[in-house]
């Protein structure tokens, strides 16, 4: 019977989650062992992709295996996985513009950056990162609960996130606000580039050069939101694709998995831990002295 056994895309989505997981660990790990990354603004931010991109990989996995399985759930549980997977979906591209602003700041606004970007504000950074990407989930969750028969939170079904589309003009409304999150992001990284680039022609010397480091780092959070973004525009393809053929749609979705998923979580580590000259050491240090710790227990 198809679905009782693990394919071999199963299988490489299984081995990507595994490594991805671990370094995204080993990086939270980092962060927590080092009281000055406490400190800065841009760590705190760095931390909550860590810990959103863990949750978001956890959960997508999860329900990726059920619905290989076509193992039922109740629909009211399936809404508590949408509601925790809708949030996270947005908390990365969100604090990714967030961090993005903040390389603003530090270039372009380098006297005000200490009292914009200081510790005190980390909790207000935060909630206003969560508050924002909560607002989707909401508008989704309003129209269905708007929609849904007080029956149907009692079905079992293969829990999507399709199964709280119940009419046509609800995909509409749910690719609109995405596509409003896309302009928005797209136009304040955009904005960001443009006056970090100015800053850096006009830049001298060691000033120049961290100008320049800047301004790679957000060409490469422009990326990364990039392919984060592009996962915004995914249903809107494979319902398309869906009205299509069948098979086509189970390739489609694979891909956009790999691709538009996988591959911006993966990125996150790529930008920061190892880009970063102090984070780098750190996560260095950390590793070498638990392998160390490891052969002495041997």
């Amino acid at each position: 019977m198809p679905g009782t056994k693990l394919s071999d895309r199963v299988i490489l989505v299984q081995v990507f989650v595994s490594v991805f997981l671990f370094i995204n660990v080993l990086q939270i790990t980092t962060f927590f062992m080092k009281q000055f990354f406490y400190t800065v603004m841009r760590y705190i931010l760095f931390a909550i992709t860590l810990l959103s991109d863990c949750l978001f990989l956890i959960i997508t996995n999860t329900t990726l295996l059920l619905g290989h399985f076509t193992i039922t759930i109740q629909m009211w549980l399936c809404v508590i996985i949408f509601i925790v997977l809708s949030l996270y979906t947005f908390i990365t591209p969100v604090t990714l513009t967030a961090m993005t602003l903040e390389r603003y700041v530090a270039i372009c606004m380098p006297m005000r950056h200490a009292e914009l970007c200081s510790t005190q504000r980390a909790l207000q950074f935060i909630l206003i990162i969560h508050s924002l990407s909560s607002v989707p989930c909401i508008v989704v969750l309003f129209m269905f609960f708007a929609s849904a028969n007080p029956s149907f939170y009692f079905q079992g079904r293969v829990c999507s996130a399709e199964m709280l589309i119940i009419y046509r003009w609800q995909a509409h409304v749910r690719s609109a606000v995405s596509q409003f999150y896309f302009l928005i992001m797209s136009t304040t990284i955009v904005f960001s580039y443009v006056q970090i680039m100015r800053v850096a022609k006009a830049a001298s010397g060691e000033n120049k050069k961290s100008t320049h480091k800047g301004l790679r780092t957000v060409v490469l959070h422009g990326f990364q939101l990039f392919l984060c973004l592009i996962q915004m525009w995914c249903p809107i393809i494979e319902d398309a694709v869906f009205q299509i053929d069948l098979n086509v749609f189970s390739t489609v979705r694979y891909f956009n998995y790999i691709t538009f998923i996988l591959a911006p979580r993966c990125l996150s580590p790529l930008i920061y831990g190892l880009r970063d000259e102090k984070f780098f050491y750190a996560l260095k240090y950390s590793t070498l002295n638990g392998l160390f710790k490891v052969q002495i227990s041997f």
